[in-house]
């Protein structure tokens, strides 16, 4: 890949991260419990922290996509650092989509009968289905670069 590309692509993850951090940090003062909340209040609110939480294991996947673009970016694709990277998504990925299932569960079970939590249990399905996908990505690139490391190292032995 060009190095523009690599750094276009880097980029668009730092974009991604401050657009989920700007989210993060406005989200809580628009949402209909903030109403009767002060602004320390709002910040430490039980499920408000929680998703805090839950945006680390994004964050760390963000990450790891950097810094695996630096590797493509420096022809170290076929390295075990890539394969540590790609792992490392997988799993954040993966521990995500439960944090996510479980948020919807709570919300699911323990919302106030006069709430309609059908909106917030459809984000929950559809950012599920992405991790979800992120994952198994991840897994089958990770298999694919580990197996082409192993017949490189081979190939080695044998010449």
């Amino acid at each position: 890949m060009k190095r523009v590309s690599i750094v276009f692509l880097q980029a668009v993850i730092v974009l991604i991260g401050i657009v989920a951090l700007t989210i993060l940090f406005w989200f809580p003062l628009t949402e209909g419990r903030a109403a009767n909340l002060g602004l320390f209040s709002i910040y430490f609110d039980p499920f408000i922290l929680y998703g805090y939480a839950a945006s680390i294991a994004f964050f760390v996947a963000l990450y790891k996509a950097f810094k695996l673009l630096g590797y493509i970016g420096q022809n170290k694709v076929f390295s075990s650092n890539s394969v540590k990277a790609l792992t490392s998504i997988k799993y954040c990925a993966i521990v995500l989509s439960i944090l996510i299932v479980l948020a919807g569960l709570y919300i699911k079970i323990f919302h106030n009968k006069n709430d309609d939590p059908a909106g917030f249990l459809a984000i929950c399905i559809v950012t599920t289905f992405v991790s979800t996908v992120v994952a198994t990505a991840a897994a089958i690139f990770g298999k694919l670069l580990q197996n082409a490391i192993d017949m490189k190292s081979e190939n080695d032995l044998t010449i």
